[in-house]
């Protein structure tokens, strides 16, 4: 499956020669411009750690985004959702196993909530209009799901997805699921830190790249350039 998505990046250099100005100004207009959530829990008062984990497409991306938000202590790519216990990514790909490529977000409150969280993952991480599948991706491995670890998350998340459903912030209706966590498993070593190592591999540079710019762009309070 790996030299599926390598023949995929392979076809996307031929398609960057052609339209490399338009595709790229088609990535900043996707990237949604969303209301703060009404519904989020307050900063803490002292550090400490938390952790959801989000699935939104392929994982390079979704990391790649969370790795520059303030307060993201560790965004660690892996799958989750599924039944089998330890997957591989050939397994996972296949879509038998019922897993989403997914991030595992360890987060410090007093630093960012997890509201914040959610606006990024629905603005510019992903687009939670895409029913399995984004960007060039398709299947149930690809699609949109929060896997929340307490109450307080379920509570949030549904509160803000309530929310933007109401205002019609998007097009389309929004499909992502809200799923307690059942199992989170890290994703072989080569995928970890994926666009950070492989910056001119074409498939980052278009599909991923650009959502890091969009958070830099949109939330320059939370963005950090390294960590």
């Amino acid at each position: 499956m790996m030299q599926i998505r390598f023949q995929r990046a392979s076809l996307l250099a031929v398609a960057a020669v052609l339209c490399a100005v338009g595709a790229a100004y088609l990535h900043s207009a996707t990237a949604a411009n969303l209301p703060d959530p009404k519904v989020d829990e307050s900063p803490s008062a002292a550090k400490g750690s938390e952790t959801v984990v989000f699935a939104g497409g392929c994982f390079w991306g979704i990391q790649a985004v969370f790795e520059h938000v303030k307060g993201v202590a560790k965004a660690t790519a892996g799958y989750s959702g599924g039944t089998a216990k330890n997957p591989d990514y050939e397994e996972v790909s296949s879509g038998a196993t019922g897993h989403a490529e997914s991030v595992e977000v360890v987060y410090d409150p007093s630093r960012v909530t997890f509201g914040q969280l959610l606006k990024i993952f629905f603005s510019v991480a992903h687009d939670p209009t895409q029913l399995n599948r984004q960007g060039p991706d398709f299947g149930t491995q690809y699609r949109s799901a929060i896997f929340y670890e307490s109450p307080d998350q379920q509570r949030i998340a549904k509160a803000y997805l309530e929310q933007l459903t109401q205002a019609k912030a998007f097009s389309h209706p929004i499909v992502t699921q809200i799923v307690a966590y059942r199992a989170f498993y890290r994703a072989e070593d080569y995928h970890q830190d994926y666009a950070l190592h492989n910056p001119d591999n074409p498939y980052i540079m278009f599909n991923d790249a650009p959502k890091v710019a969009n958070l830099k762009k949109q939330f320059p309070d939370l963005y950090v350039s390294n960590r």
